[in-house]
């Protein structure tokens, strides 16, 4: 599906004069309230109501014998560096950290904010990160399973995610919500899985009336190596993106991605399919942050003037 639109105005009339810019200032005052960093906001009801009816349309689509697990926004420090995230997207990432040593020490740290020092020198890393992606704690508990039955297994997994990439745009926040379908199992499970959810996905798009293509795309590996990892993502088309015109037609937010992670995670977790092979995996994300947000950009901040198939979707 390939649609070319004029940004509708907030109030779901077309206007002329509004801008991008000007959109994005009106959904900010109506949808959310800052809370003294970039990317991080306190969500109105008018907002939050939407995100859960978009949760519930997600869960429709959801293929029989799906197994629901739902993560805390952390996750172990060792599986993340485990997964190799740190080779890929350090840049991104989110550490907890607390302050450790004896009472004195932890009081000494506590007392130097008091006095107009500086506090946060004493904190050390704990054994959690800030989890970059819904489906990473997954894999290991697959693995600890054993062998997968035939024909692979399927996971419906949700968790609050963060990544470091502070941004003033709505599209682009540090703390969001992530909810994926996993596919484990062979290599044709896999493939077989992410060419449904391609089909699928821009259906539900449709559904919900918003413009929208299916792109190739890559992730934002970090560094030199990155741009190779990038490439060669592209060009083994590992992974797809469902864009949807915010800012412009010609710079689109990617609202949903289908992923092929191949064998990386079945190799790095022993994780076998039934017959003993290493197991690949691939993943269908939805931002749901992304799609609220497009949808108000969409289709304005009235919800009752929305158009009747959105509306449908969403029970309003």
């Amino acid at each position: 599906m390939n649609a070319v639109v004029k940004l509708p105005a907030i109030d779901g009339q077309d206007t002329p004069d509004d801008t991008p810019a000007d959109m994005q200032a009106a959904l900010k005052d109506a949808l959310f309230h800052p809370m003294g960093s970039p990317g991080v906001y306190a969500r109105t009801w008018l907002y939050e109501d939407v995100v859960e009816r978009l949760g519930a349309f997600v869960t429709e689509q959801r293929e029989t014998g799906t197994e629901i697990l739902r993560f805390p926004p952390v996750m172990s420090r060792r599986d993340l560096e485990r997964h190799g995230y740190l080779k890929s997207f350090p840049n991104l990432l989110g550490c907890v950290c607390a302050l450790h040593g004896t009472d004195a020490e932890i009081t000494a740290a506590a007392d130097r904010h008091e006095k107009g020092g500086e506090w946060t020198a004493a904190l050390s890393p704990s054994d959690l990160v800030l989890s970059p992606a819904a489906c990473y704690p997954v894999y290991p508990i697959v693995a600890a399973r054993g062998r997968l039955p035939r024909g692979g297994s399927l996971f419906d997994v949700a968790c609050d995610c963060f990544r470091h990439e502070p941004s003033p745009h709505l599209d682009r926040l540090q703390s969001f919500r992530m909810r994926e379908y996993v596919c484990v199992g062979t290599p044709d499970d896999v493939n077989n899985f992410r060419g449904r959810w391609v089909v699928r996905a821009q259906d539900m798009a449709a559904a919900l009336a918003l413009p929208c293509r299916v792109d190739h795309a890559s992730d934002p590996f970090f560094g030199r190596v990155g741009q190779v990892k990038a490439v060669s993502q592209l060009q083994q088309a590992l992974k797809f993106e469902l864009l949807v015109p915010l800012h412009s037609v010609d710079k689109p937010t990617a609202c949903m991605s289908f992923n092929c992670h191949r064998d990386h995670f079945g190799t790095t977790w022993g994780i076998e399919d039934a017959e003993g092979q290493v197991a690949h995996t691939g993943c269908v994300a939805f931002g749901m942050d992304r799609l609220a947000v497009a949808l108000f950009w969409t289709h304005g901040l009235d919800t009752a003037r929305w158009p009747a198939s959105a509306r449908a979707a969403l029970g309003l």
